[in-house]
């Protein structure tokens, strides 16, 4: 388990090094002077060491200078908006990690269930009627899904809101950046009210994103209770007369439900990449829409500190999920090697 942990964590030093890297280096790609793609006008205006540091032609030296200024949280300044970047990055991040949050907990708590339950009737008329609908369910575009929930349920049905993620008519204090535990630790008198509006808010959103991953999620669980199913061990249980629960729940269970955890260290980057597509579709304030937003503006700087948070989030949560589902089933990753 150790050696399994001290491999993750040089894993992810080594990727997010890269990715410094990779950000440095897009600057250089960028229209413009390379330092104010990097950090912005006003940025450097206010560091004479930077100003120094531009002149030198050494990229080492400018590198160097790069990576102590991440590390100080000084990201740089937006060209659209002459704000620092990482503070406004921290503040729109918890609206986009609520929703990966809300979208994959719905995937997972209504994906498995019916996985087994199909599982279990496999090739039989149910087993039928969850495969035909996750597949159709998976062949739906995020982008289109969303515009047309917005088109029945918003514009139409008038059921719920369309856009945003709280209504104007209230005005709850900023303390964590995710909205239901903020309105929660408030103390105005409208908090059950304020409550009610953002789980109307984050329906529509939640639902988009956690389409496709349930059915995902749905199919995978399907085919790996078939699997165990198939298993010498599970025919002797039932040759001996154990009941039905015993064998489930001792047997099927666990050994089901392997998989999953290296499918959602696989769902991360699918999974952000949806959000920052519905973000931009139901204008919910997180780092997808501000990033479209800096696409269009040709804010390089915001462009280039946006990509770098992303990619880190991404990497951090994937190589988690792979290192804790390694560490549940070990022979996972030495079956892995046999194969090779």
């Amino acid at each position: 388990m150790i050696n399994t942990l001290f491999r993750f964590l040089n894993l992810t030093f080594i990727t997010l090094c890269i990715l410094v890297v990779l950000s440095f280096a897009l600057a250089y790609f960028f229209p413009g002077d390379t330092w104010l793609n990097l950090f912005g006008a006003e940025f450097i205006q206010d560091q004479p060491t930077l100003m120094l540091v531009a002149e030198q032609t050494n990229v080492l030296m400018a590198f160097w200078y790069y990576i102590q200024a991440l590390l100080e949280g000084e990201w740089g300044v937006s060209f659209a908006t002459g704000n620092a970047l990482y503070p406004e990055i921290m503040r729109l991040l918890p609206a986009t990690l609520e929703l990966s949050l809300y979208a994959i907990t719905i995937a997972l708590v209504l994906g498995i269930p019916l996985g087994f339950i199909a599982g279990m009737q496999y090739h039989k008329k149910i087993d039928n009627i969850f495969m035909s609908s996750s597949m159709v369910m998976y062949s739906f575009p995020v982008f289109w899904l969303a515009l047309l929930l917005i088109l029945i349920v918003s514009l139409q049905a008038q059921w719920l809101p369309m856009s945003g993620r709280l209504s104007l008519l209230f005005d709850i204090p900023h303390r964590t950046g995710f909205i239901l535990l903020d309105i929660w630790l408030s103390d105005v008198p409208y908090k059950q009210a304020a409550l009610y509006d953002a789980l109307q808010h984050l329906i529509l959103p939640t639902l988009s994103v956690s389409f496709i991953a349930f059915a995902v999620f749905l199919r995978t669980t399907r085919r790996s209770v078939a699997d165990v199913l198939q298993t010498e061990y599970i025919k002797c249980a039932q040759t001996r007369g154990l009941p039905s629960s015993t064998i489930f729940f001792r047997h099927v269970l666990r050994n089901a439900l392997l998989p999953v955890l290296p499918l959602l260290a696989l769902q991360i980057s699918t999974l952000m990449t949806n959000v920052m597509i519905v973000e931009t579709i139901f204008s919910w304030p997180g780092i997808g829409d501000w990033l479209i937003q800096a696409i269009y503006e040709r804010d390089f700087p915001a462009i280039r500190a946006g990509m770098l948070l992303v990619a880190m989030v991404v990497v951090v949560m994937t190589l988690s999920l792979e290192c804790l589902s390694q560490m549940i089933d070990p022979t996972r990753d030495r079956f892995a090697y046999a194969r090779h």
